[in-house]
């Protein structure tokens, strides 16, 4: 009996030494600008070419702008990088989708949506939230800078097997609860460090309840919990995502992805369960992932670093507390479901005048089907900013930044110290969450307006 995790592990365990981590084949390497240059470097100095180039995919998206494409970058550094990534690709042979091209886009919204991401692969990319992947049954984790340099030489990669946890969801989800606050709900209750050294499987009837957009949401913040990855066992919402990709599955890749999910009597080395009946829209109040608290509680005491940093204080609600910035985007939830959530808050409605809203989509194809769909009509309609593909305001790149001392919902992943702009305040949150705050031009619960 085995769990899926072990199954998609022995499947790729080239040579296991007694007491040494595993040489593990790599199927599919993501490759974007920020942490490839010194890996390509390292690959030439030592002479080696890349040992699969049609394995290896890259994308732009961490420092593009998402004004229009025909203007000038802010960031000098940002320029570089697209250039030296461009020219590595050209040498190597690797495919690449370009700043500025009609198939770019954030690179764990790009795999999914392109067919790449397949159930019972192993992903790798310098990036720690391709755990995202993991919604496809794809064991999927972020690697530094000199394992990019060892997949590319190598297409393997030496691994410690990590051990297995399975979080269990079931009941159902409420009126104007998702995904996000699903996995916040999920990260307040391990910590950040509570998943480290498991890969974390996601089971349940909720879980099996979510979209693949959803999959992907709770899947992306693995990591915030410390995990090395995420999973969420292939069915038919997984089948019926894919067929509508470019790459539709074949029956020998069908056959196969049924006998992935975990074998019944099969063991976890932990679990846990929560109750979806019980959770809320869900929203952070400090510097780390972990500190969700349901929207209409107050903010616990004893985290009283973190509340100088926000100027919030315990006691207090974050309901009604005024916000400035709203954004709508990152790699975790920035998917066309995640647009038509924001869309059917904003519809009719305009954004408060204190706040400056951006709606960045995930990806050129995201874009199209968003205008297609008059989805970016409704965001400026209401006042909000509809903008280019890329990780935008989630990392603070080439101007999309909240301004020191401002606070900023946002649906990205991480609400650390600096992570949106120097002194920026981040309240992590969902789609709906955000919107129906952007509307209120204070912390506002979706459920009033769903």
């Amino acid at each position: 009996m085995k769990t899926l995790f072990e199954k998609v592990w022995s499947d790729h365990v080239v040579m296991q030494e007694p007491g040494s981590p595993a040489i593990l084949s790599i199927d599919l390497h993501l490759v974007h600008e920020v942490t490839s240059p010194q890996a390509f470097t390292g690959l030439e100095k030592r002479g080696l070419k890349v040992r699969r180039p049609e394995r290896t995919v890259a994308t732009m998206d961490h420092s593009t702008p998402t004004i229009k494409t025909s203007l000038p970058m802010l960031e000098p550094m940002a320029r570089k990088q697209l250039e030296t990534l461009a020219q590595n690709c050209e040498r190597h042979g690797i495919q690449l989708h370009a700043y500025g091209s009609d198939t770019t886009g954030i690179v764990h919204v790009l795999g999914p949506e392109r067919g790449l991401t397949r159930p019972g692969m192993t992903i790798v990319c310098g990036d720690s939230h391709t755990s995202t992947h993991g919604a496809f049954g794809a064991l999927a984790f972020g690697i530094g800078t000199s394992e990019v340099e060892h997949v590319l030489a190598t297409q393997c990669l030496l691994q410690h097997r990590p051990k297995t946890l399975e979080v269990r969801v079931d009941g159902r989800l409420g009126p104007g609860v998702t995904g996000k606050d699903v996995i916040l709900a999920i990260i307040a209750k391990l910590g950040v460090g509570g998943g480290t050294g498991f890969v974390i499987e996601y089971t349940g009837s909720a879980i099996r309840a979510l979209d693949m957009a959803g999959r992907m949401t709770v899947c992306n913040m693995s990591i915030e919990a410390g995990a090395r990855a995420g999973m969420i066992a292939p069915d038919d919402t997984t089948i019926d995502y894919l067929a509508r990709t470019r790459v539709p599955p074949t029956d020998r890749e069908l056959a196969k992805w049924r006998a992935l999910p975990t074998d019944e009597g099969a063991t976890f080395d932990r679990s846990i369960s929560l109750d979806a009946s019980e959770l809320v829209p869900m929203i952070t109040f400090g510097t780390m992932p972990d500190t969700g608290i349901p929207i209409d509680a107050p903010i616990p005491a004893g985290n009283d670093k973190a509340l100088a940093y926000m100027g919030l204080e315990a006691g207090r609600p974050l309901l009604g507390r005024d916000v400035d910035v709203v954004f709508v985007g990152s790699c975790t939830n920035s998917r066309i479901e995640d647009l038509r959530a924001a869309a059917g808050i904003l519809r009719g409605r305009h954004v408060a005048k204190n706040v400056r809203m951006l709606v960045v989509p995930g990806s050129m194809k995201i874009k199209r089907d968003a205008e297609a769909e008059g989805l970016d009509e409704v965001f400026r309609a209401a006042g909000a900013e509809w903008r280019e593909p890329g990780c935008s305001m989630c990392i603070a790149m080439n101007g999309d930044e909240v301004p020191a001392g401002k606070f900023a919902v946002s649906t990205s992943n991480r609400n650390f110290e600096g992570r949106q702009g120097k002194g920026a305040r981040t309240l992590l949150a969902s789609p709906l969450t955000a919107a129906a705050s952007a509307v209120a031009g204070k912390v506002a619960d979706p459920r009033t307006l769903v």
